[in-house]
């Protein structure tokens, strides 16, 4: 398929030397990416100064939290495909600047308004260097063995951006103070911008048509309301008019998005890629794996700190494991891809995910490091082997032209896939946990109804009620939540076998594309190092 027109950075560069270039682009995309992966959780320790220092309500603490994720979830698809109209490059280095103004306003906030703020506006910055990392990638390594590597150093620092944050924001945090953790992104951010300008080269679409600005608004609107109806179904009451609300909304907007996309000759995202079995399952196949794997993350966090009471340390350098074996299955991702195929690649991934949960269910209420050190090793070789597989297929099956669309697409999945991974383990977790906090001996019912909401609370309520009261409840809480764990784990493998099943319609073999080469002609120049070469480039790819 045709599609994409490519611009180097330096016309003096050889084209014989310019395919070494594609792998300096892949450094300079991965230190985009762990930039934004890093900042998604740096905040999660910082909220104790935070609350200590800004005194944020209830309400206000939930936005600052969530401002970041929401907003980022919501424009992905409108920035993404902006991106192949105006140029992903261009996106990209506009993400960079408003991502350093941001990480200042957030470091120098002196309310919580301004904070919210200022992490809504990282949200906007990261929404626009997400999708315009993958779709660059795509431009620039139009060979699919070498894209799949390339895919799978991307995803590896992916793994790594999202265990760095809490350990650097604790570093930070103990050293300065909490704006700390948002000035760090300045000096990279000033580095980054020239030298993204330099290195990396710009590509777009064809740009047939108008850009559908209303169908774009749509989108980011449904979006919003949908990432915030699931946060709000994982911590509220299930049937409030505000978790009902922006469901519906969502929803609606969503549905009317999609049908508007199919009538207009020149749709923001061509939704007949969905028709693809490749590409719809690897869809499905991103939402189910994130699914299990925020959910889990959350609960065993809980677990570590609450049963097993250990450190926000301890509990960082426990699950390091999971990272360091996510690292190594995305490094490995590529000659995976080549032996065994999507489809066995993406199977046997969510069947060892499975393996690794089920095994966890033997964890109990004294600490066994073996177990877990085997479960999170497992878990992170079984998800990321899983997510490299269905990106890679997803990335390789989208036209070319629509690279921007469909990285947009993986990326919201991604992010719907960890907020109903939250709401759905969540909610699941809490109906197993609740009712064995009933009828605890001497404990009123009342403190029994407020303990029952999370295992945190029920400490609390034990550490007020204390003498034996308080530790019958504590003893309770604790075994109650151990039961909700084991009842959560065994949901979670029942989804990841349903996901394994799904896996059974993605391609046998490893499909790789063709490139048609021509004669370089003066300035402009034909082939499949288009993404280095210098001048203006046409890279024109045939798909599998």
């Amino acid at each position: 398929m045709s599609g994409t027109t490519t611009a180097a950075a330096t016309p003096r560069r050889r084209a014989a030397g310019a395919g070494a270039d594609r792998w300096v682009v892949l450094v300079v995309l991965c230190v985009s990416l762990l930039l934004v992966a890093v900042d998604a959780t740096v905040l999660h320790v910082a909220v104790p100064a935070v609350t200590e220092d800004l005194r944020p309500g209830a309400t206000e603490l939930l936005w600052i939290v969530d401002a970041y994720p929401l907003v980022c979830a919501s424009l992905l698809i409108l920035f993404g495909t902006l991106g192949d109209r105006i140029g992903r490059r261009r996106v990209l280095l506009l993400g960079y600047t408003l991502f350093g103004v941001a990480s200042g306003m957030a470091a120098l906030a002196d309310s919580a308004h301004m904070l919210i703020v200022a992490r809504a506006l990282l949200g906007v910055g990261g929404a626009m260097i997400m999708p315009a990392t993958l779709s660059i990638l795509r431009q620039v390594f139009p060979d699919r063995r070498e894209r799949a590597m390339a895919i799978g150093v991307w995803s590896a620092v992916a793994a790594v951006g999202a265990a760095v944050g809490p350990l650097l924001g604790g570093f930070l945090l103990e050293h300065f103070w909490w704006g700390s953790v948002f000035l760090v992104n300045i000096p990279l951010m000033l580095v980054g911008l020239p030298v993204g300008r330099v290195l990396l080269p710009e590509s777009k679409g064809e740009g047939d048509g108008p850009w559908d600005v209303v169908g774009a608004l749509m989108a980011t609107a449904g979006l919003f309301a949908a990432v915030l109806g699931v946060k709000r179904l994982g911590g509220g009451p299930v049937a409030s008019v505000w978790t009902v609300l922006p469901l519906i909304a969502g929803a609606g907007l969503l549905a009317a998005f999609a049908r508007r996309q199919r009538r207009r000759a020149h749709p923001l995202v061509d939704l007949r890629m969905f028709a693809r079995p490749a590409f719809g399952t690897s869809v499905g196949c991103i939402v189910l794996a994130m699914l299990a794997l925020v959910g889990l993350e959350l609960i065993a966090a809980q677990y570590l700190q609450l049963v097993l009471g250990l450190s926000p340390l301890e509990t960082g350098l426990r699950l390091l494991p999971l990272t360091v074996a996510a690292m190594a299955a995305g490094l490995m991702g590529a000659r995976m891809l080549r032996r065994f195929g999507p489809r066995r690649m993406v199977c046997s991934g969510f069947c060892l995910t499975a393996a690794a949960v089920v095994s966890l269910t033997a964890m109990g209420g004294e600490d066994n490091g073996p177990l877990l050190l085997t479960g999170f090793v497992l878990l992170g070789l079984g998800l990321e082997t899983t997510l490299f597989g269905a990106y890679e297929s997803m990335l390789s099956e989208a036209p070319p032209e629509q690279a921007g669309g469909a990285a947009a697409i993986g990326e919201t999945s991604y992010q719907l896939g960890a907020g109903i991974g939250i709401a759905l383990l969540g909610s699941v977790m809490n109906a197993a946990y609740a009712p064995g906090l009933t009828g605890v001996p001497g404990v009123p019912a009342q403190a029994s109804a407020a303990a029952g909401r999370s295992l945190g609370e029920a400490h609390e309520v034990a550490d007020r009620l204390g003498g034996p009261a308080g530790a019958a409840l504590r003893q309770a809480a604790r075994h109650a939540f151990v039961h909700g764990l084991h009842v959560t784990l065994l949901v979670s493998a029942a989804l990841l076998l349903l996901g394994a099943a799904m896996a059974l319609r993605l391609p046998r073999v490893m499909q790789c594309e063709t490139a048609r080469v021509e004669v370089p002609a003066q300035r402009r120049v034909s082939g499949p190092k288009a993404g280095a070469a210098p001048g203006r480039v046409d890279v024109r790819e045939t798909a599998s």
